[in-house]
C-alpha cells in the first residue's frame, strides 16, 4: 500500500538546532569509544584526554536542553546510556589495556565490579531524580558521581604521565584502586555537587580571572594540574562527609 503524501506533512517538524544536545551527547559517546580504541593501540595519553572530552560533553548537553526548554525522556535516557559507556566502560577498559595485561584474572574481576557499580550508580541516580524521595540536600549527590569517578579510577594513569620517573604502578594496587572507586560511586557518602555555589558579584571578577589560569593551567600543564585537582576533589569529599555528619548530629 503507498504511502500518503499527506501523511508526512502532518508529521511534527523539528529544528536542527533543538536536537543539538542530543548531538553533543552522541558526539561524547563517539569519544568515549574511540578511547577505548586508542587504549588498546597503547595511545593512554589520546585516550585519557577522550574520557576528559567525554566528560566535558557531558556536562554541557544537559545544561544546554534546559536553557533552550528542550529536556526529553529520550534525552534523558541518551544522556544515561551514554554515561555507562563512557564513565562505566571505558576508563577501566583503558586502565586493563595500560596495567592489568599481566594480571588477567583478578585485574579482570576489578574491572567488572568497577563497571557494575557504576551501572547501579547510574540506575539509583535515575530512580531517586525521579521519585525526588531520597535526597540529602540539593547540595550534595550521594556517592561520587559517574563522570568524577571516570577522573579519579584514571588517577594513577594520570599521575604517570605527570611524573615520568615513576615506577611502574603494579597491577595488584591498580587493580585494589578500581574496586574501591567503584565501591565510592555506590556508597551513601555525600559529595558536593556544586550547583548551588555562589560568589558575591564584586568577586565575579576573579572567578573568572581564576577560570582563566586554570583553563591555562589545563591546555599547558594537563597532567600535573589535573592530579591536583584530583587531589582536591578527594578532599571535597573528606570534607563532605565530615560535615554531613556534624550536620546530621546536630539535627539529631
Amino acid at each position: 500500500m503507498a504511502e500518503d503524501p499527506s501523511d508526512s506533512a502532518k508529521q511534527p517538524k523539528v529544528r536542527v538546532i533543538h536536537l543539538l544536545p542530543n548531538l553533543l551527547t552522541i558526539a561524547a559517546v563517539c569519544a568515549g569509544l574511540t578511547a577505548i580504541r586508542f587504549g588498546y593501540e597503547g595511545n593512554f595519553e589520546m585516550a585519557v584526554r577522550l574520557v576528559l572530552a567525554a566528560c566535558v560533553l557531558d556536562g554541557l548537553d544537559g545544561r544546554l536542553a534546559r536553557l533552550m526548554n528542550r529536556c526529553s525522556d529520550v534525552g534523558a535516557e541518551l544522556d544515561s546510556l551514554a554515561d555507562f559507556v563512557n564513565f562505566g566502560v571505558a576508563p577501566v577498559l583503558i586502565l586493563h589495556s595500560w596495567a592489568l595485561q599481566d594480571f588477567r584474572r583478578a585485574g579482570w574481576i576489578a574491572v567488572l565490579i568497577y563497571t557494575t557499580c557504576c551501572l547501579l550508580r547510574l540506575a539509583r541516580f535515575n530512580v531517586s531524580s525521579r521519585s525526588e524521595t531520597e535526597k540529602l540536600s540539593s547540595d550534595f549527590f550521594v556517592g561520587v558521581p559517574s563522570p568524577a569517578g571516570a577522573i579519579l579510577v584514571m588517577l594513577p594513569m594520570v599521575v604517570s604521565f605527570a611524573i615520568s620517573d615513576l615506577p611502574l604502578t603494579p597491577p595488584a594496587f591498580v587493580a585494589v584502586h578500581i574496586c574501591l572507586i567503584g565501591l565510592l560511586l555506590i556508597s551513601r557518602i555525600p559529595t558536593y555537587s556544586f550547583k548551588n555555589v555562589t560568589i558575591d558579584r564584586a568577586n565575579a571578577k576573579y572567578f573568572l580571572l581564576g577560570a582563566a589560569v586554570l583553563a591555562a593551567a589545563l591546555l599547558t600543564y594537563l597532567w600535573a594540574t589535573l592530579t591536583m585537582l584530583s587531589f582536591a576533589y578527594i578532599s571535597c569529599l573528606v570534607w563532605a562527609y565530615r560535615t554531613s555528619r556534624k550536620t546530621q548530629k546536630t539535627e539529631g
